[in-house]
């Protein structure tokens, strides 16, 4: 009689893909919310646009024109009249300090130059007219 042994099923190792998996999750969101966003300061305009532009990584003093003319710095209005005031305590004995007029596209371009105006009048050297890139 001829007696068969069994053989015993061989074991495999398998890697545990469950911690993986909350690791590799983990790091998407680590890294979607590390990402740089683009925030809008809460006035809503509409910037013309340029094929040529740089991201500005600078502090900066942002002017903003919305579509009926009113100016704007950090989303509190001010009155033209007193821009020239404001600019000038903003920009201090920094005159290096970049100001940078963020206007809706549809704005009267009367309306943007008295403001870049205001703002030369106020000490700024460098000024510049913000655009979103791409046609």
């Amino acid at each position: 009689m001829l007696v068969h042994k069994h053989k015993k099923p061989t074991y495999q190792i398998q890697m545990p893909l469950t911690s993986l998996i909350d690791i590799v999750f983990m790091l998407l969101i680590y890294f979607l919310l590390t990402t740089s966003f683009m925030v809008d300061e809460g006035i809503k305009i509409n910037l013309p646009q340029a094929k040529a532009s740089q991201p500005q990584t600078t502090e900066e003093i942002v002017i903003y024109v919305d579509k009926e003319g009113k100016t704007f710095i950090a989303e509190k209005q001010i009155p033209q009249d007193v821009l020239f005031n404001r600019l000038k305590e903003m920009i201090g004995n920094d005159k290096d300090r970049l100001v940078i007029v963020k206007s809706d596209r549809t704005v009267i371009l009367n309306k943007v130059v008295k403001v870049m105006d205001l703002a030369k009048a106020a000490g700024a050297a460098r000024l510049c007219l913000a655009t979103e890139k791409g046609f």
